[in-house]
This record gives structure tokens, sequence and C-alpha cells, in this order.
């Protein structure tokens, strides 16, 4: 059954301290996973969660990561695999996004930092796995974009850039690995609340979108899994924005 496809599996999920990266990893860990916890800062928040989810279906790991360094994002996989095995489900959530006004408040600074973290370390992660998930035939990758790669968004051209990048790596990569067993898809929220970028929300954002409510990353996680669990599924980029943006 679909619902069993991650049953056993073993998962990494970046940026898992907070609220998108959470919510999704409570579902793999719900779904029979064994899920790795990655985390840059809070590793308070990633080993409370790692207590809330550790149980007999499933072992929990929680392993601090600087994924801006590519010697970090390197250690990281060998621990994973070290201790729970070959990485099956790839969801590399992490993600930095400093509002910048004006193209000239864009420092060099953040530009290689949105980069480094939102682009380059997805793709240096999923080059480290998707060999492997080649050879045992299963393997899922899951990009976490956002509406910014299609509209620009507010937080700054740094973001927007780092996002779309996303959506050339998941068709170059799904195109290749289709007939793998692997499949490669990205999803792009918008307005999620309980998030680093959206801890709250305000009239304001809510009048502009057209269901009157921010998400939540429950929401998300719920589409991620679907996402995850469906093999059939691949080269796809989904948005879950309450309807803001329609291609």
């Amino acid at each position: 059954m679909a619902s069993d496809a991650l049953a056993g599996r073993v998962a990494l999920v970046t940026g898992a301290s907070g609220g998108i990266g959470a919510a999704i990893s409570r579902e793999l860990a719900h779904a029979g996973a064994s899920v790795a916890l990655s985390y840059a800062h809070d590793a308070a928040r990633a080993d409370d969660l790692a207590r809330e989810l550790a149980g007999p279906a499933a072992r929990v790991l929680t392993a601090g990561a600087d994924l801006s360094d590519r010697e970090a994002l390197h250690q990281l996989v060998d621990d994973v695999e070290r201790e729970l095995g070959p990485v099956d489900v790839l969801v590399p959530n992490a993600g930095v996004g400093r509002i910048r006004q004006a193209i000239e408040d864009v420092t060099d600074a953040d530009w290689d930092d949105h980069i480094a973290v939102n682009l380059s370390a997805p793709f240096l992660l999923a080059r480290r796995v998707a060999p492997g998930m080649r050879e045992r035939g299963f393997g899922r990758i899951l990009f976490v974009s956002s509406v910014a790669a299609f509209t620009g968004g507010v937080v700054g051209p740094h973001y927007a850039a780092s996002k779309a990048g996303l959506h050339g790596i998941t068709h170059w990569l799904a195109s290749r690995l289709a007939g793998e067993g692997v499949t490669v898809n990205a999803i792009a929220p918008a307005l999620i609340e309980g998030t680093g970028m959206l801890p709250g929300g305000s009239d304001e954002l809510r009048a502009r979108i057209p269901v009157g409510r921010l998400g939540t990353p429950d929401e998300v996680a719920d589409l991620a899994l679907a996402i995850l669990r469906n093999g059939y599924l691949t080269n796809q980029v989904l948005t879950l924005d309450g309807g803001i943006y329609s291609r």
C-alpha cells in the first residue's frame, strides 16, 4: 500500500527544529520511518522533538550542521548513515530569508549565504545520497522552495533566486532518476505561520490570501507526505499558498 511506502525507510530532514521541518519529521516518524533531525542552532528544540518521536516503530537521531559548510554536509550524511543506515528520503528543508527592500540593500554576504544554504546545500546533499538511492531502486527527494521562486516574493532577489534554482535542480534530477525508482519533486509554500520567517500573522497578510488565513506547518507536512508516499509523482513543483499564485 502507498501508506506503507515509508515504513522502515531512513529519512534526513534539514531544518528539523523549525515549524515546517518539525511537522514533516513528525509525519515521517508516524509513517514508520527512522528520522535524522538536522538543525543549525536550536539543539534544544531538536532534542525535544527527538524525545517526542522516539518509539519502537522508528529510530530518531539529532545532528547539528552548518549547511553553509561543505565539509559539514558530508559529515552530516556520514553520521546519519552510521547511526541509521543509508538515506532513502531526503527533505532539505532548511533555509534562510533575510528581508531586503531594495537591490542595493542586498549585500555580498546576503547573496552568498542564501545561495549556500537555500540552493547549494540541497544540491550537495542530493548529489551525495542519490547514487545510493539509485542502486537500491528506491528514493524520495523533496526540495522545499517558495512561491517567491515564481513571483519574486517580498524577501528579496537573493531569496527568490535561491528558491528558483531548486526548480531547475528538481527537473534535471527527476528526468534522470525516474526510471531508477527515485522521485524528485519540490513543494513551494507561502505565508505559513509558526515558522522562523513568519512566526505570527496579521490582518494585512491574511487579506492577501484568497482562503482568508495563513497556512500551517501541518498542512505543508500533509502535502509533503502525500508526495513522498507516491512513487508515480515526480518532476513536479507543487504550490501551497491558499490560492495566491496561479500558473
